[in-house]
């Protein structure tokens, strides 16, 4: 048993936002249905990392990760007989998700007010990265636009160079993912909502306020004015010495705040001379820039000789916040992960086996699993087209 076997939902979204809010509902069990554009599909079959030499729609790792658990339908929506279709799909489904601009939404006759109109019992959720009533020139954004606009990219780094420029972020995605979790979100409650209402409703999703309400204290203090904003983003260390720093196989990531991680921290080092120099609650009171930029000296040079795993787990057993920076390889071989099971192994018809991420939760009912791959392009075409009950009563083709 799924969480929401039994739900029919019709993504028509074509970036990471759309596709990954699309995916977290099929793994809860979700009937999803992919429409994708003939001969390419979805842009993202074209996204980088490629698997293997062959460039074509199957061989997207980004792809794959994002379309397990959907089918794949074929529609021309620059045809009328893609657009009746598409409209026939719609009004068998419980939820559309959409990722594309205002104008895009008005050609396929999908505004909010559309949607009502034609189909007043469907869900109707839109990510773009401003919200709908953007201006035009900021609708084609992509997630870096959107993560530095929120004002992430520009305090993100820590002990930053202030005459260098702010970090590009974290990953490819982070605006495109994040909104994707609130969408999803505000998805599974107008389902709810829907079985007292029997109503359906306009989500409208702006990448750019999730990451803002996900603004942390520095940001949040300035924004209330608490803090002063200035130019300066070094003066974010002033909360503490937090950051990345180098070790003998690689980098660790140090957050200390207070007297007991000071303690434990000291411990850790094995007591040197030098960090007699500092009161043992410094970290909470006095915690200058002079004292932040002495101690990242002395700290980053006995890191050198550490191992990252193994100087972690002793910082962890003293109540020290110190983790290693893992890749990939890692992050895989990672005991918890292995603990947890979080790696699932999945077999593609093109790209063969490989372990993909699941989810970061256990439900003991209604558990999330990886049981399908992502769909080849149109693989479910014939199937749900040809199926009268799917597309509204009537034989539809495309």
């Amino acid at each position: 048993m799924t969480a929401l076997r039994g739900f029919r939902v019709v993504e028509i979204a074509e970036g990471v936002a759309g596709e990954y809010c699309g995916k977290l509902l099929a793994d809860f069990g979700a009937e999803l249905i992919k429409v994708e554009r003939p001969g390419t599909g979805s842009p993202t079959r074209s996204m980088a990392p490629i698997v293997g030499s062959d460039a074509g729609p199957e061989n997207s790792g980004l792809f794959a990760y994002l379309n397990t658990n959907k089918k794949s339908v074929v529609l021309d929506l620059a045809s009328k007989a893609g657009l009746d279709t598409l409209h026939k799909l719609i009004a068998t489904a419980d939820v559309v998700i959409d990722d594309h601009d205002e104008d895009w939404l008005k050609n396929v006759g999908l505004t909010p007010a559309q949607a009502e109109h034609d189909h007043p019992s469907v869900i109707f959720c839109s990510i773009t990265p401003f919200g709908h009533g953007a201006p035009a020139a900021w609708r084609n954004a992509k997630s870096i636009n959107v993560f530095n606009a929120s004002g992430w990219g520009y305090h993100s780094p820590t002990a930053a160079d202030p005459s260098k420029p702010p970090l590009k972020g974290a990953g490819r995605f982070m605006a495109d993912y994040e909104g994707a979790i609130d969408a999803a979100l505000c998805i599974v409650s107008s389902l709810y909502w829907r079985t007292h209402s029997n109503q359906g409703q306009f989500v409208d999703i702006s990448q750019m306020e999730v990451l803002v309400s996900r603004a942390d204290c520095v940001v949040g203090r300035m924004i209330t004015g608490e803090a002063e904003a200035n130019d300066l983003r070094t003066a974010y260390d002033m909360g503490g010495p937090h950051g990345f720093f180098r070790c003998a196989d690689g980098f660790v990531y140090l957050m200390v705040t207070n007297r007991k991680h000071w303690l434990g921290l000291c411990k850790l080092m094995g007591n040197p001379e030098w960090s007699k120099s500092f009161d043992e609650n410094w970290l909470e009171f006095g915690a200058t820039l002079e004292k932040v930029v002495e101690f990242r000296k002395h700290f980053a040079a006995w890191l050198l000789a550490a191992k990252k795993d193994e100087v972690s787990e002793t910082a962890q057993r003293l109540d020290v916040p110190l983790v290693p920076v893992n890749n990939a390889t890692d992050v895989q071989r990672s005991p918890q992960f292995v603990f947890r099971e979080y790696f699932q192994r999945v077999t593609h018809p093109v790209l063969g086996e490989a372990l993909y991420p699941t989810v970061p939760y256990k439900m003991s009912a209604t558990p999330v699993k990886i049981t399908s791959p992502a769909p080849l392009l149109g693989a479910h075409t014939a199937t749900i087209l040809d199926n009268r009950q799917a597309v509204g009563g009537a034989k539809a083709h495309a």
